[in-house]
């Protein structure tokens, strides 16, 4: 069985992440969403919400493509979380050659710690290659519109969570 592992905060989830899994699930027999916990990016959403979104999100991708994927939070290093879930593949969205540049030390790095796990970066497709869910949350913040960038669910999760904020 081939098993992917696509990382990410997912805070929130966008359409351009939601491509990438779907994209991948032609790769693999089964796709692991890692969601990182990452107390230095001060996530805008409680880990809990993070999965319940992407395990919401990814039912519709499961369902349509037959690959089981799977939501595993981890607070560790990458190679190890990819050791956790039996992954031979870690999958990568670049957007832009800013990702690559940044992309392409992890692969050296991760390459030393474990040459076993590959990785494969998918490019996202050119509508969604400006969205990052830091010009989300900031759009969001300043009251523009986001229904471009996310679905309707985490649109509406993103504003509820503004106006509590406000």
């Amino acid at each position: 069985m081939r098993i992917g592992l696509y990382p990410g905060t997912f805070d929130p989830v966008t359409v351009g992440h939601l491509d990438i899994i779907r994209r991948a699930t032609v790769l693999v027999d089964r796709l692991i969403i890692g969601i990182a916990i990452n107390h230095d990016k001060g996530p805008l959403f409680s880990l809990d919400d993070r999965v319940a979104m992407i395990e919401a999100e990814c039912k519709r991708i499961s369902a349509d493509t037959g690959v089981e994927i799977l939501v595993h939070p981890f607070e560790k290093l990458l190679i190890d979380c990819a050791r956790d879930v039996e992954a031979s593949i870690i999958v990568r969205g670049l957007r832009a050659v800013a990702d690559f540049e940044y992309e392409f030390q992890m692969v050296g790095m991760n390459r030393i710690l474990d040459d076993s796990i590959e990785t494969v970066f998918l490019m996202a497709e050119a509508e969604h290659q400006a969205i990052a869910s830091k010009l989300v949350k900031e759009i969001a913040r300043l009251g523009g519109d986001i229904s471009r960038f996310v679905t309707p669910p985490v649109r509406d999760a993103v504003m509820a969570r503004m106006n509590k904020g406000s």
